[in-house]
């Protein structure tokens, strides 16, 4: 796949995630904003996955495990949370996503040839800030979104008494 057409369909994803967000400030239009996320996000999984596809069938098994973990687990809190308790599923996904920076830090970190950003020992040091970087904000938005998942649970409890 050329740099050109990868950069394009990235380009189309980030509009759709913009015209998503869009779409998700109202009611009427939720639905649609809905698609559009995940037409952006089919877009970029599957443009990651041509540009760069894992090296062996241990690697996809891991990016499938990931795609059916990861859509389990949020499909679990969407349906266990119900939509008049959006502050709670806002919460929920929030965790799941400063988790996944970790991850993500933590995966360039042991194997930074994969990532482009050195070897293992010898990491670019504009990579070295990235990565601590994303640890500290991925592990600071996963906490912070479970004791406010935690606290909303808590509080709508002991209203509904």
């Amino acid at each position: 796949m050329s740099a050109d057409l990868v950069a394009l369909l990235y380009l189309v994803a980030g509009v759709l995630f913009i015209l998503a967000l869009r779409g998700l400030s109202s009611p009427v239009t939720s639905r649609r904003g809905n698609y559009l996320g995940m037409a952006g996000m089919t877009i970029a999984v599957l443009t990651t996955l041509g540009s760069h596809p894992p090296a062996d069938a241990v690697g996809w098994g891991l990016v499938v495990g990931g795609l059916v973990i990861g859509g389990g687990i949020g499909a679990v809190i969407a349906r266990k949370v119900p939509m008049t308790s959006m502050p709670e599923l806002v919460a929920a996904f929030h965790s799941l996503v400063g988790m996944a920076a970790v991850l993500v830090a933590a995966a360039a970190f042991y194997a930074p040839g994969a990532f482009g950003i050195g070897t293992p020992g010898h990491i670019h040091q504009a990579s070295l800030i990235e990565m601590a970087l994303g640890v500290a904000i991925g592990a600071l938005t996963f906490t912070g979104s479970v004791i406010a998942f935690s606290v909303f649970q808590i509080v709508r409890t002991t209203s509904l008494r």
